[in-house]
Parts: structure tokens; sequence; C-alpha cells
């Protein structure tokens, strides 16, 4: 009894420890970014050891921030690429979802086997034919060039095939006694079942794009049409650069991603326990 009672305590213990290194590992850098962006003039950014209370609390970086780059306008060009995003993620992937996890044609397991082998393959490795691409449609140097390669992702499609699998057949079946055809039953019967998982894919596809900063550096050369992330670069300095003014903007552009997560995070873990994420 006591052997048994000395294991299950040295085990919860390796447990807890494991989820504190995780905790540090993941919150860590944003605790220390969230110091260095109030911390003022006064305090050493490079003391050793480092010390998370600022010295002299200000709130100057943030102001700094929003007098040297115009905050407001590259929110509002990042909200055109999300919502661009969003709507293309949403609808591709749960029409594609649905016709790899519901219906019955020739080639269907090759198209998902080619769909997931995506999934390997490094966003670094496709830029170049991309912008390719884009140059000869002549949509470079516009906002939807930038959400357009992110229009539907192979993860989405991937939720969305596994959240209509796990739908009863007898659903479907029902309908089409009743005389449904096959988009009556995609409509009424089947996304109706899935609302959680394309919300999921619908906080997938608005951090992605938020996020994004290497390929809207390729895409965009006009500043007026910047994105948050790229206009959070012109930070940064040739010569010189302030790290507490980094940090802050930094905290500028992530606010928006933690209201909008905070908006809908009851049914981003509903939708994951809907079936989104079950092999």
């Amino acid at each position: 009894m006591n052997t048994n009672t000395h294991k299950v305590t040295v085990g919860k213990v390796v447990q807890y420890l494991i989820l504190i290194l995780m905790f540090l590992l993941l919150v860590g850098p944003f605790v220390w970014e969230l110091s260095l962006s109030f911390k003022g003039k006064g305090d050493n950014v490079y003391a050793v050891p480092p010390y998370l209370m600022p010295k002299t609390p200000t709130l100057e970086n943030y102001i700094s921030v929003f007098k040297q780059v115009p905050v407001f306008h590259y929110m509002l060009n990042t909200l055109v690429v999300c919502l661009i995003s969003i709507f293309g993620n949403v609808a591709f992937s749960t029409m594609a979802g649905y016709a790899l996890g519901r219906l019955k044609w020739r080639g269907r397991g090759l198209v998902f086997t080619m769909f997931m082998g995506t999934m390997v393959i490094p966003i670094e490795g496709v830029m170049i034919s991309q912008f390719l691409i884009i140059r000869s449609i002549h949509l470079q140097n516009t906002l939807l060039a930038v959400a357009l390669p992110g229009l539907c992702g192979a993860i989405n499609i991937l939720l969305m095939t596994n959240a209509f699998r796990s739908i009863p057949m007898e659903l479907e079946e029902a309908a089409m006694v009743d005389g449904a055809n096959l988009w009556q039953r995609f409509f009424h019967i089947c996304v109706p079942q899935v609302k959680g998982t394309m919300t999921v894919v619908g906080i997938f596809a608005f951090v992605g794009a938020w996020n994004d900063f290497l390929w809207p550096l390729i895409a965009i050369s006009d500043e007026s049409k910047y994105t948050l992330t790229l206009g959070m670069n012109r930070l940064k300095g040739m010569f010189i650069q302030d790290p507490r003014l980094i940090a802050a903007g930094a905290l500028v552009s992530l606010i928006p991603i933690i209201v909008f997560f905070c908006c809908f995070q009851r049914y981003f873990f509903r939708g994951l326990e809907q079936g989104g994420l079950k092999g």
C-alpha cells in the first residue's frame, strides 16, 4: 500500500515538473516581452541576472509605437487579409472535407494522400513558385496576393474530413429517403453538425494570416499595403534598435489575436471535442 502511494506521488511530482517546464517554455517569453515593454530608460534591459519588475515603469514605449507606425492602417490591411483567409478556409475546407469524408468516388484516397503530403513541404520550398504564379496573374503588391496562398490549408482539410467522418451515416440515409439531394444533405444535415470544427478552422486561419511575415514581405513592396507584422518591422533601425520599443510593438500586434481567441475559445474547444481531431 505504501509502495503504491509512493509511486503515485512520484508520478504526480514528475507530471507537475513537466507542466511547470512547459509553462516556462511557452509563457516565459511572453512574460519577458511584457516586462520589457514597460521598462523605461532607467532600466538596464541587458542586466545580469535579468529582472522582470521594471524599476521605472512607463507607457512611453507603447505611445512611441503609435507615433512611429500607422498601426491602425496596418491593422486594417491585415484584417482584410484575415477575412479573405477565414472565408476561403472555412468554405473550401468544408467542401473538401465533405467530399473526402462522406462521398465515395474513384481516386479519393490518392487525393487525400496528396493533400496530406503537402503538409510536410516547408513553405520556403514553394514560395518562389507562388510568387511567380502571383506575378503571372498580375496580383503582386496587392492584399489579395498575400491572402491567396493561404486560402485553403491542408491541416484544415484534415480537420474537416475527420469531423464529417464522425457524423453517423444514418442521418444522410434518412435524408436521402426523404428525397434530399447532395447539396441539401451537405447544407442542412452535415454542415450544422460540424459548426464547431468550422470555428476551429476559422481561428487557425485568422491566427495564421495575422502572424504571417515572410510571404507578405515577398509579395508586398508598397508600404501603404503593409500588414501589421511588416509594419512593426519598421521599428528596427539599420544601426540601432530599442528592444523596449520592439517588445511593445510585438504586444500591440498580439492584442487582436488574444481578443479574437477569448471571444471564440468556447467554440474552439467545443469544435475539438466534436471530432475534428479524432483519427
